[in-house]
């Protein structure tokens, strides 16, 4: 009986119909994608124009690439909770190092080199420091014979050292660390 109630003809127009509509559906997600594609590609463009882009760092964004130890110590915030990783793992005096010298790199004054020379020996290369930082022997002999009369570039090896041993050692660490996913559980509290 069902037969009867349906004609050929109608059949017909019911399956154009249906193949109307998915063939709308077909286009209508092409159109969606690519708008889709511009908006990203417009989002973009607004970050990278943005100069607070480049140097803020979010955990969550990063999923699958990891920021440099360069980028991140540019960040504030990363710079931060890296300094307390560190300090957690009683080894902030390779940061504080580095940081002391990148201040250091920044003096313009001969009577400020001197004694901001003298300060940095004294405080982590010196044999009787309390923060003492682990360089080889020779860039040990080496800073100390510079020191005589200082100059910018006296503390590069030993910084370079210092980045290299942070860079191998506890930056991978710190990366794995709660100190560093808290960044991005941070940074969603503050949206």
């Amino acid at each position: 009986m069902p037969k009867l109630l349906f004609s050929k003809i109608r059949i017909y127009e019911l399956k154009d119909i249906l193949q109307k509509r998915t063939q709308r559906r077909r286009i209508d997600i092409l159109l969606s994608r690519k708008r889709q594609k511009k908006d990203i590609q417009c989002i973009l463009a607004q970050k990278i124009n943005d100069e607070s882009f480049s140097t803020k760092i979010n955990p969550e964004d990063n999923r699958g690439i990891q920021p440099t130890l360069e980028t991140l110590l540019k960040d504030e915030r990363c710079l931060a909770a890296f300094r307390a990783f560190l300090r957690s793992e009683f080894s902030e005096e390779n940061i504080e190092f580095w940081l002391a010298c990148r201040d250091y790199r920044k003096t313009i004054s001969p009577a400020d080199l001197f004694w901001k020379a003298t300060e940095i020996y004294q405080e982590f290369l010196h044999p009787q420091a309390q923060r003492e930082i682990n360089v080889d022997h020779h860039i040990h002999e080496k800073i100390k014979r510079s020191m005589k009369a200082p100059a910018l570039c006296c503390f590069d090896e030993a910084v370079r050292h210092v980045y290299k041993l942070m860079e191998s050692d506890s930056y991978s660490r710190f990366l794995r660390s709660d100190a560093y996913l808290g960044l991005g559980r941070k940074a969603r509290t503050f949206w």
